[in-house]
């Protein structure tokens, strides 16, 4: 799929933890492709691939295609900015996809961060440094 001449339909951004997903939609029958390899290549086991097909399935879409490059986190951030990267791309095509993917909860950010680490706390964010018992 890395013809320059593919017709993009929508970009997005999707962002969760450290992770950025970059997702393009391009004509298709429903996959996506990330990094290069297939998403269920890329993120496998079943309820990962039922997190990425939600925003599909949702809008019962068969006629895009998507690729995907992420870069940064772990898998799990990288899933979860895939698909709001998903479900960005799918709302910029018409607004009652919009709605119906806003209802599910798919639009929204998780904004929690890692903490960071605290000075004097034994190396860690939350850990106290025992106290001498006498």
């Amino acid at each position: 799929m890395a013809d320059t001449k593919v017709k993009i339909y929508a970009s997005a951004i999707g962002r969760r933890k450290r992770s950025v997903a970059s997702v393009r939609l391009i004509p298709g029958k429903g996959e996506v492709v990330v990094n290069g390899k297939p998403a269920s290549v890329y993120f496998p086991g079943l309820q990962a691939q039922t997190r990425y097909e939600t925003p599909f399935k949702l809008l019962s879409l068969t006629k895009y295609a998507a690729e995907v490059k992420v870069l940064g986190g772990g898998k799990s951030g990288q899933l979860d900015a895939t698909v709001l990267g998903l479900a960005r791309a799918l709302s910029a095509l018409k607004a009652d996809h919009k709605i119906v993917l806003h209802t599910a909860h798919l639009l929204t950010r998780d904004s929690r961060e890692r903490q960071r680490r605290m000075v004097g706390m034994g190396g860690k964010s939350r850990r106290k440094k025992q106290s001498p018992k006498r």
